[in-house]
């Protein structure tokens, strides 16, 4: 494999803003997609978070697929919702969008205790993350699922070996954390400027 598991992620950030600076839809979810196979190197643990990525990807991306002219920039698709009304529906792209966003936040974060923590478990990464990010959103049962699911999580170093390819994983790991950080702020300050940052799983 050229390079880590995270080559095509860092290659796909370069497109991801127009020239003004807005987050495009589909380099947005080519992005995300391309993070799918790294969380398929965890195995069992991860068969929720990735479900609910694949999920909340698919649906966006048929909305966008629908007009991709109107639906250039991901906030159209949330604009559209929050003018007919149908936001605040469970299927809708604004829902996903929201989930989206917090399960890459749990990603990242995870990423991140990977880098910044070398003596840790992979499953006291996983809750550590888990605990700062999606649980506040998750009810009883979400969080009682989750972690039953984390105590799956894969041998550390198999895993760091598993996904470092001949690349630097260290170094890719830290660009892709930087990386996707702002472009998820963003999308938190987008969905709390029209009302919809707050909503919890049941």
């Amino acid at each position: 494999m050229e390079g880590t598991v995270f080559a095509p992620a860092l290659e796909g950030f370069k497109t991801v803003k127009s020239e003004q600076g807005e987050i495009l839809t589909k380099p947005f979810l080519d992005v995300c997609k391309q993070i799918l196979p790294v969380i398929d190197k965890f195995g069992a643990a991860m068969t929720l978070v990735k479900s609910d990525i694949g999920g909340n990807i698919t649906r966006l991306e048929s909305k966008y697929t629908s007009n991709p002219a109107a639906f250039n920039h991901l906030y159209r698709l949330v604009q559209v919702e929050i003018e007919t009304k149908t936001a605040k529906a469970s299927s809708s792209c604004t829902n996903g969008l929201l989930w989206l966003t917090r399960a890459m936040d749990f990603l990242v974060e995870l990423f991140r205790n990977l880098l910044e923590h070398q003596d840790w478990s992979m499953s006291q990464a996983c809750t550590d993350s888990y605990g700062k990010t999606l649980k506040k959103y998750h009810g009883w049962l979400a969080s009682s699922s989750f972690s039953v699911a984390m105590k799956l999580a894969p041998d550390r170093k198999k895993f760091m070996e598993v996904i470092g390819g001949n690349g630097d994983i260290m170094g890719d790991i830290e660009k892709f954390c930087t990386a996707f950080t702002p472009l998820l702020q963003e999308n938190h300050k987008f969905l709390a400027r029209v009302g919809m940052d707050d909503l919890k799983a049941s």
